[in-house]
């Protein structure tokens, strides 16, 4: 079960995410939880895969805007990066960025 204190040492901003959530803690679990239901990277990453860098920008930036209110910053710094990266169409690989945010989600979802 997600906790505050195993949101804290997964690296996330809990007390600026609390913020966010007037601090009532079971909102603000009940909001990490449902972002982790609503897993949209999948989506995010068939369109990087799929060269769609138009779709992959407007995924990546409403995601970056979810994580960052949860201030889950191990997802946020990745998320930021690589939405910087498709707001400007960079064309490259992004396997990297991709590896990244799957292994910080990864972490993210075993706290579970």
């Amino acid at each position: 079960m997600i906790t505050i204190e195993s949101l804290r040492k997964y690296g996330a901003n809990v007390d600026e995410g609390l913020q966010r959530c007037v601090s009532n803690e079971q909102l603000y679990l009940t909001l990490v939880n449902r972002f982790l239901d609503q897993n949209t990277f999948p989506d995010l990453k068939a369109a990087i895969l799929d060269h769609d860098l138009e779709k992959a920008f407007h995924i990546a930036h409403s995601l970056k805007g979810v994580i960052g209110n949860l201030s889950l910053s191990p997802l946020y710094d990745v998320i930021y990066q690589l939405t910087e990266l498709l707001r400007n169409r960079t064309e490259m690989d992004y396997s990297d960025y991709i590896q990244r945010y799957e292994m910080s989600y990864s972490l993210l979802a075993a706290l579970r």
